[in-house]
């Protein structure tokens, strides 16, 4: 069983295979995301997080997912195209994933194990957060409900080191 998220592959919306080692050594706030969704705009929310402190070791990764009343019904070519014409998006998206359910992504199930939430293993809603410190360890998840903004002291503290 993988210990950090450093051990999970995942693709990029252009189809490529990436080893999330890739983000070794950097916070990262692994978020499942939607187009079409009320939470939607937090996609603002995290943009500014990632500009303010990706200077500092801040990485968002965005994974979209249509699970959830099939609110991300896009091709990749279309999530793209709207995450950066509507929220300037400049951080990683991924490829659409299921994050729960024997489909779910081996990354979002390690997730749900390390840092059970309000329904258990299952993830709730779209835009659910998981925070990951610099060893790749998932530290905190936040409801889809959580403003990005109400993220910043834990993200300044792990930053901090």
């Amino acid at each position: 069983m993988a210990a950090t998220v450093y051990h999970f592959k995942v693709r990029t919306l252009k189809g490529d295979e990436i080893n999330l080692e890739h983000y070794k050594d950097q916070t990262l706030l692994i978020v499942n995301t939607a187009s079409k969704c009320g939470f939607t705009p937090q996609y603002e929310g995290l943009e500014k997080l990632y500009q303010q402190y990706k200077d500092k070791g801040l990485v968002v990764l965005a994974f979209p997912c249509n699970q959830f009343g099939r609110q991300e019904p896009g091709t990749a070519e279309e999530i793209e195209h709207f995450c950066r014409l509507n929220y300037g998006v400049s951080f990683p998206v991924f490829a659409k994933i299921n994050v729960n359910g024997k489909n779910a992504d081996p990354l979002f199930k390690f997730l749900k194990r390390r840092l059970s939430g309000f329904l258990g293993g299952r993830i709730k809603w779209n835009f659910t957060k998981f925070l990951v410190n610099k060893d790749g360890i998932p530290v905190k998840r936040y409801a889809p409900m959580t403003a990005p903004d109400k993220l910043e002291a834990d993200i300044r503290r792990l930053l901090a080191g």
